[in-house]
């Protein structure tokens, strides 16, 4: 029986996108490399626990839960993280930005200076600007105070996002024209806290390290991973934690966070390529012609 393999979710490094698996081992993912994996027969998806802790129930989580977290660990990793503002005391300074994922789709958020633009790439940002850097709460208060002032939020479903990859505007000026607008609405504001220095507007474009210019547009997205299921699929773009595989039957996008929790094997000889739910699917998958 074939070793199985728990994956602890896609990481963007300066080489591009890795898939991390427990006990440190990475897998570089270049664009047209075969993605193929199964998943264990008699296998369940179990909680990964929180803080870098075990769950201690072992609890047995939903295949469509992007957390893959029982709700006792959800709540404790969300206590101790910067979003849940309960890190009040943290020395570290950080950066306000804007990020765009298409038209009509910018938000505000705070993320560490040491992480550089990480945080953007895990998100699928398309491009992004900072606009100010201080201590942690003087970021917090001017996160909320431009989310108020500029009517964007602090969040965008990932389902938005897939939506518009496929129709964004072909040129860097052109994607960045909306979050140009807002940084000048912004950096006009009063009320930011002294501590925060305005940075100028300076675009960042990720259209190029995603692969998403010229990429076909995705027919659906897979929905959750199952026991006996597999994937299989040639890496055409990669977006956030999205993986977005060409198959017989089209392009369609695996969010790597629904492989979290699962035990992985090699794909074998499997007869299709997508043995798993896919939702907005309109072909019938063929058969896998590929190994990861």
């Amino acid at each position: 029986m074939a070793q199985a393999w728990r994956c602890s979710g896609l990481r963007w490094s300066a080489d591009g996108p890795e898939l991390a698996w427990d006990g440190g081992r990475r897998s570089a993912l270049s664009r047209g490399k075969r993605v193929a994996f199964g998943v264990e027969e008699a296998g369940v998806r179990t909680c990964v626990g929180a803080r870098g802790h075990r769950c201690p129930l072992g609890a047995v989580v939903p295949g469509r839960s992007t957390g893959a977290r029982c709700e006792e660990c959800a709540r404790l990793d969300r206590a101790h993280s910067v979003a849940a503002d309960t890190l009040a005391d943290d020395p570290r300074p950080y950066r306000v930005y804007l990020a765009w994922f298409g038209p009509g789709m910018a938000k505000v958020g705070i993320t560490a200076v040491e992480r550089g633009p990480a945080r953007l790439l895990e998100q699928g940002a398309v491009c992004f600007s900072w606009l100010g850097t201080g201590p942690l709460m003087a970021a917090r208060r001017t996160e909320e105070l431009l989310r108020a002032a500029l009517g964007v939020p602090d969040r965008i479903p990932y389902a938005d996002k897939r939506a518009v990859r496929a129709a964004l505007p072909e040129t860097e000026g052109a994607r960045a024209a909306e979050i140009a607008a807002l940084h000048a609405r912004a950096v006009a504001l009063s009320g930011w806290p002294e501590s925060l220095g305005r940075e100028p507007f300076r675009p960042v474009d990720h259209v190029g390290v995603f692969g998403l210019a010229g990429a076909p547009a995705a027919v659906g997205a897979v929905s959750e991973l199952v026991a006996g299921g597999g994937v299989s699929g040639e890496l055409v773009a990669a977006a956030g934690p999205d993986l977005h595989l060409a198959t017989r039957a089209g392009v369609v996008v695996l969010d790597t966070r629904l492989l979290a929790g699962w035990g992985l094997v090699p794909a074998g000889g499997r007869e299709r390529e997508l043995d798993v739910p896919v939702k907005g699917f309109t072909q019938r998958p063929g058969r896998q012609d590929g190994l990861f």
